[in-house]
């Protein structure tokens, strides 16, 4: 049997990360982690949505406030909010989290081993994050050699294998593979405010709301707001 573990935050990329580990495996557990977030309104709807599929699902918490640089994670860090697209200087925004993706691959990566588990899934792109240095095809290259050599692989163990296939397509492609996969994105929060509703004007809710309207497509998370009469 195939099996995985898909890097599992509960937003748009990575359900549509899940949707196609779900085709293609024949065992999938779904990883989320809990660390400190703003938004940490993500876990529990990750969980839900978890539930709702059926997937074996874990909740790892790993405190990134205590490292702080971003303001995801420290309060005492504005959130850049603007109803357009507002230039930055030169580097990560920030939102970045220093080093977030490959912390998280390397947990990952030690459960899945502890496991007998190959292969990690993640929903990685660079669409809505080009300033992002941990979302790159060259660092998640570089992240599995790593895991490679640090793992038992480096003894003739199985090759941990870092899987991104999001990495190359836009927003709006990411959403249309997830509908052909029968995605639901109704309970999938992007959010970086902190709530169920979106603010609107952070970054992630601008990229989310501009990739809906180009698949022609009302946002399942809004249509279930409004059916539940919460907006």
């Amino acid at each position: 049997m195939t099996s995985c573990v898909v890097l599992f935050s509960g937003g748009l990329d990575s359900t549509t990360a899940l949707a196609g580990a779900l085709a293609r495996y024949d065992r999938v557990h779904a990883l989320t982690f809990d660390y400190g977030q703003r938004h940490h309104v993500e876990v529990s709807f990750a969980r839900k949505a978890a539930r709702r599929l059926g997937v074996a699902h874990t909740v790892l918490k790993v405190d990134l406030r205590q490292i702080g640089g971003s303001a995801l994670t420290d309060p005492a860090i504005p959130l850049p909010r603007s109803a357009r697209p507002a230039k930055h200087p030169a580097g990560p925004p920030a939102t970045y989290v220093p080093f977030r993706n490959g912390i998280f691959l390397a947990l990952a990566a030690a459960w899945a081993e502890a496991r007998g588990v190959r292969d990690l899934v993640c929903g990685f792109h660079v669409a809505d994050s080009p300033d992002y240095p941990d979302t790159t095809k060259s660092f998640v290259r570089a992240m599995e050699k790593a895991i490679r050599a640090g793992t038992k692989a480096a003894f003739g163990g199985p090759k941990t294998r870092v899987i991104a296939p999001l990495l190359g397509l836009s927003k709006t492609s990411i959403i249309r593979r997830g509908l052909s996969l029968g995605a639901d994105y109704s309970y999938s929060v992007s959010c970086y405010a902190g709530g169920e509703l979106p603010c609107g004007t952070c970054s992630s809710c601008r990229f989310r709301a501009r990739a809906w309207k180009a698949v022609g497509h009302e946002d399942p998370l809004l249509a279930r707001l409004r059916k539940e009469g919460k907006r």
